[in-house]
């Protein structure tokens, strides 16, 4: 049986001394291991592939088929770990609390328990909707259910 545990450590291990770290890995049908990496930096295709070694490396396909992917973690992926909060300061951000009610705005500042942001009002100009600065708010991380940025196309 594949041991999701041991599948982290040997991907940290295999990252030791880099700014890449693991955000998630799935186990899918109990043979699918999906793995995701992030980076206070970017990550590339030859950090996916020293990942893959490092994890095919440890397993033995003779006792157990299985299919590994490593991948970066997408840019539409929910924030897993406060390290995903620090490296996007200055982002725009999409935050769901934990009683479904969201929030928009810019993350300005990130500590071991909260966030603070500039929170976006939208007001109508000549029939257009326009995301103007509001207020600073600070969000406790263990009020956030999930946080995604905002990708912007301008």
């Amino acid at each position: 049986m594949i041991n999701r545990d041991q599948i982290i450590s040997w991907a940290n291990e295999a990252l030791e001394g880099t700014d890449r770290f693991v955000v998630d890995i799935l186990i899918k049908n109990r043979d699918t291991i999906l793995v995701f990496l992030d980076a206070d930096t970017s990550v590339n295709i030859d950090d996916c592939v020293l990942v893959s070694r490092a994890i095919e490396g440890k397993l033995d396909r003779d006792e157990q088929d299985f299919e590994l992917r490593v991948s970066s973690a997408g840019a539409d992926q929910p924030f897993n770990m406060l390290r995903q909060y620090r490296k996007n300061i200055g982002r725009s951000l999409e935050i769901t609390r934990n009683d479904e009610s969201v929030v928009t705005g810019k993350l300005l500042e990130v500590d071991e328990q909260s966030i603070t942001i500039e929170s976006f009002v939208q007001k109508k100009q000549h029939k257009m909707k326009k995301e103007e600065a509001g207020d600073k708010l600070s969000l406790a991380l263990s009020d956030i259910k999930e946080s995604k940025v905002i990708i912007s196309f301008h």
